[in-house]
């Protein structure tokens, strides 16, 4: 009940954001509006259409078409069921490294810290999982892959740990910090590649493996490890010693102080676990089906990571929903831009307009007449 509480506010935020995006289809719908002068309901009629056929082919091309897929899972043949259960295949692989990212925003922000690294600490998470692998291409399968893993765990927390380092010693602010360090690792990975520091060995003697071994799907069991690490994420806020730590510095650093809690130590675990959490996210992205260093997910991937874990009000398990939503989104925007010729960029509108609402709960209160939680 109290988890159905917390998703209220949240829900509500994404179907304003919604329908919000839904008035701005109808508003650049000149197709049809041309006629409101001539037929005012057959045009807007025409537009809000549009929005049903764009909003249905989001959804279809997300999760697919479920007789489609009974049907070819009664009929057994692969190929069949390869093509019925790709979209929701998709979706949960787009959503993979979003929720690696989102958890480490998370712990991050409960630490009262603004990382606004990730895009960098993505990106050297996956340089170190690519090094690695490709230095020990000839080994067996599965210590390579291990490996991979556990360097781009490691590059990415060493990252964030620079910034944390900076604000514990010298008070550098991290937004600025992390901000600074983003410039730079897309240069250092640039720098790195071409000098030959590691091959395409890794390609082919690492990869994680397949949850369904069928044509064409690319879902592994980095979204199998991505749920574990969500659960693990929880444990540790909310259940151990570090966690309470971690919290309590995030809600005052003097009062933590007080109670013999050394923020600056709380800062660097915070941001070392913050970079390694979006570094492993990075490394399963690598050497799972996106095979190589310039494999990226769609969209700034580190503001929308950090949309998702706001509008997951920073909780594991509604970073996990949410990011399930932003990857269906993902997967079903082609479709609609297929089907409706509506612009992909709604789907970026989609989450501003949520980010927005979910930072402004006020708002979202008055909009659908919602009173404030009593005090007790």
């Amino acid at each position: 009940m109290q988890l159905l509480r917390r998703a209220v506010l949240p829900s509500l935020a994404l179907l304003t954001a919604l329908i919000v995006s839904a008035i701005l289809i109808v508003l650049t719908d000149f197709e049809h509006l041309r006629h409101l002068g001539s037929d005012p309901a057959g045009a807007l009629g025409g537009a809000l259409g549009e929005v049903v056929d764009g909003y249905r082919a989001i959804l279809s091309g997300a999760i697919g078409d479920p007789a489609r897929i009974l049907a070819a899972v009664q009929g057994g043949d692969p190929a069949d069921v390869a093509r019925a259960i790709r979209p929701l295949t998709e979706t949960l692989l787009i959503a993979t490294p979003f929720i690696f990212g989102s958890l480490g925003l998370a712990i991050s922000f409960h630490a009262g810290l603004f990382n606004l690294g990730a895009a960098g600490q993505y990106q050297i998470g996956g340089l170190g999982a690519a090094l690695v692998a490709s230095l020990l291409a000839g080994l067996p399968p599965v210590v390579v892959l291990v490996s991979g893993l556990a360097a781009g765990a490691l590059f990415g927390g060493g990252y964030g740990f620079i910034a944390g380092f900076l604000k514990a010693r010298t008070g550098a602010h991290e937004v600025i910090t992390t901000l600074m360090l983003n410039l730079i690792a897309p240069n250092v990975a640039l720098l790195v590649a071409n000098s030959g520091g590691f091959g395409q060995a890794h390609r082919l003697t690492a990869s994680v493996p397949l949850i369904f071994d069928l044509p064409t799907i690319r879902l592994d069991y980095g979204f199998v490890a991505a749920l574990l690490v969500a659960a693990a994420v929880s444990l540790l806020l909310f259940r151990t010693t570090l966690g309470f730590e971690l919290r309590a510095a995030g809600f005052s650093r003097s009062a933590a102080h007080a109670a013999g809690i050394r923020p600056g130590g709380v800062t660097m675990v915070a941001m070392a676990l913050s970079g390694g959490l979006i570094g492993l996210g990075s490394a399963f992205f690598l050497l799972g089906p996106a095979k190589g260093i310039g494999g990226a997910p769609t969209f700034d991937f580190g503001y929308a990571a950090l949309a998702l874990a706001l509008i997951g009000s920073l909780r594991p398990s509604g970073i996990v929903l949410v990011a399930l939503l932003y990857g269906a989104l993902n997967t079903g925007a082609s479709r609609m831009v297929i089907e409706t010729g509506i612009p992909l960029a709604l789907l970026g509108a989609i989450i501003g307009f949520a980010l927005m609402f979910v930072a402004a709960p006020g708002l979202v209160r008055s909009i659908w007449r919602i009173g404030w939680p009593s005090r007790s």
